[in-house]
């Protein structure tokens, strides 16, 4: 009879499990200096939440720049920490990239420097809850970020809206190769420069002196010589086709939308909410700062995602 009214010894194996794995991920200070500020959360935040999760059956995640800075990877709008806030940086266009040898050339010499410190951030406490409750939930994870993170976590079923930059792909012959390989090319054309520098971005594009740039020589496809650009959906591109079918599907399948560090400002995941809301399912935003759903949906928690995820496991 017991059995009947108290969870199995399972459950709580399971759980002590993920308790001991997520207490190990440890955040170092040097790595919140982009958390924008923000305010304790809350135990209604947190009471709230939990009974979003534990009434969705099959979850979608959609996450945003705002939950890499706690791994120190900057987003793009926060206030004073985000990259908008702190320089004139703006972000590579895609049709300039396509039309100027010039622009692929330096776009190319900020990656390759860049690169090293982008491709070794690590996963944080926030991308290892969301896996533990993909396996839960059996949900699918929906990123706006192109860090890879998620995959580092260990979660399976992520579609990578923007694509990604450890992805390489020719324009000419639509060849893939993989971005840790590219960066060996690069380093044997390029040995007169060291790939090394302090600065982060969200796409991993660097300030690098002139000089560097007109010395640089770009990677070329080695079937067909073609130009090569990140597997990336730069700004003023659109998402491939294929990848938003398959957003919608997954939005269509689930029965509810939780939205993390997402100030939803690019429409390619704003229609994500919108599909959700009009098709009936749950929807819940966790976000420090405002975004441009907040009016639409009934639960909104302006806190950082790493002070709640942890804690509804």
């Amino acid at each position: 009879m017991a059995t009947s009214y108290f969870p199995s010894l399972r459950y709580f194996m399971n759980n002590i499990i993920i308790i001991r794995k997520l207490s190990t991920v440890s955040t170092p200070t040097e790595t919140l200096k982009f958390v924008p500020k923000h305010n304790p959360v809350s135990e209604a935040n947190i009471n709230n939440v939990q009974s979003f999760i534990n009434n969705s059956k099959k979850m979608l995640f959609l996450t945003g720049a705002g939950i890499s800075t706690e791994s120190g990877i900057p987003d793009y709008r926060s206030e004073e920490v985000g990259l908008y806030a702190r320089t004139n940086h703006k972000p590579i266009q895609h049709m300039e990239f396509i039309k100027y040898p010039h622009v692929q050339k330096r776009y190319w010499a900020r990656n390759f420097v860049g690169w090293t410190t982008f491709s070794k951030r690590e996963p944080n406490i926030i991308h290892y809850s969301i896996c533990e409750l993909e396996k839960e939930k059996i949900s699918t994870v929906v990123t706006q970020n192109v860090d890879n993170l998620h995959y580092k976590a260990g979660s399976q079923n992520v579609i990578e809206l923007h694509g990604t930059a450890f992805r390489v792909i020719c324009l000419k012959c639509e060849a893939f190769y993989d971005r840790h390989y590219i960066q060996e090319r690069l380093i044997q054309l390029n040995s007169h420069i060291t790939p090394t520098s302090t600065t982060i971005r969200p796409d991993g594009d660097v300030d690098i002196p002139l000089e560097i740039i007109e010395g640089f020589k770009p990677p070329l496809c080695e079937s067909c010589g073609g130009m090569l650009k990140p597997d990336i959906t730069f700004f003023g591109d659109n998402v491939p086709r294929a990848r938003v079918e398959a957003v919608k599907s997954a939005v269509s399948e689930s029965d509810s939308l939780l939205v993390l560090g997402s100030s939803l400002t690019v429409f390619s995941g704003y229609r994500i909410v919108l599909q959700a809301l009009e098709e009936g399912k749950n929807v819940a935003i966790i976000n420090i700062g405002p975004t441009r759903a907040d009016h639409l949906v009934k639960l909104k928690v302006s806190a950082k995602c790493g002070d709640i995820l942890p804690l509804v496991i």
